[in-house]
């Protein structure tokens, strides 16, 4: 396997069949929670990094922002920028490289879009580059699984029916990761991707925006934004600020 796997993956159109479940709707009760959180000006600069095919962009558009999104996928950078517009731009990027230097008041990276890489060295530098584009004083919001909670509740398989396709999904947990076989057949072929996510913790998110310069300030455990329980939340939510 490849060691960037999720560059193949994302730029499948099976990807976007398989996780077709979040829809439009979903993203937009999320996102107006999270303003209330964020509290951002109007016209603020916001990154939405990892952006897949743009649907939070799109809306945190609509709600008056100038909203760049980045993803490493050419497929959906190109579906992307059939909505562009004045306040909206979207670029394929990689996350290990940087992008704008003290642009942006807000960073967010939604849906368990992080962790894919083999070395936290990545991880790091990643964050490194989340922190050098915000503005000081800007916020970075991480959407990530609670890695607790996957470890207890980890269905080992499953099969699920899409548009005529019928998915076979393998899960194991070992040595830090979160593995997911992807198997199907379709027009007389035989598919498999594989998905593999590091299980941060908490702590480790927070030692990791320690060194790059970004102070915790909120951290949830819902698109409710309800508090976190490291027991029962399905999603850990954190959201930190650059130090000046």
């Amino acid at each position: 396997m490849p060691s960037d796997w999720f560059a193949s993956w994302f730029d499948s159109p099976y990807y976007h069949i398989l996780y077709q479940s979040h829809d439009d709707r979903e993203a937009r009760h999320f996102i107006d929670n999270l303003l209330q959180a964020l509290q951002l000006a109007p016209n603020a600069h916001v990154l939405d990094l990892a952006c897949g095919k743009g649907r939070h962009a799109r809306y945190l558009a609509e709600k008056g922002f100038d909203v760049t999104g980045l993803d490493i996928s050419p497929a959906s950078i190109a579906f992307a920028r059939h909505f562009e517009h004045e306040h909206l731009a979207f670029y394929q990027h990689d996350m290990r490289l940087p992008f704008r230097i003290n642009y942006f008041d807000a960073v967010v990276n939604m849906f368990t879009s992080f962790g894919y890489f083999d070395t936290d060295r990545d991880h790091l530098r990643s964050l490194q580059n989340v922190s050098k584009g915000l503005k000081p004083g800007g916020l970075f919001l991480l959407d990530f699984f609670n890695s607790g909670w996957v470890r207890q509740n980890l269905v080992r398989y499953e099969e699920k029916t899409l548009d005529g396709i019928v998915f076979r999904l393998h899960k194991s947990v070992r040595s830090g990761r979160v593995y997911k076989c992807v198997a199907f057949e379709t027009g007389g072929k035989k598919f498999e991707f594989r998905e593999r996510v590091r299980l941060f913790t908490q702590a480790d998110f927070e030692q990791m925006f320690r060194a790059v310069g970004l102070d915790t300030v909120h951290v949830f455990g819902g698109y409710d934004l309800g508090a976190f329980e490291p027991k029962q939340s399905k999603r850990l939510i954190l959201i930190a600020k650059k130090m000046p």
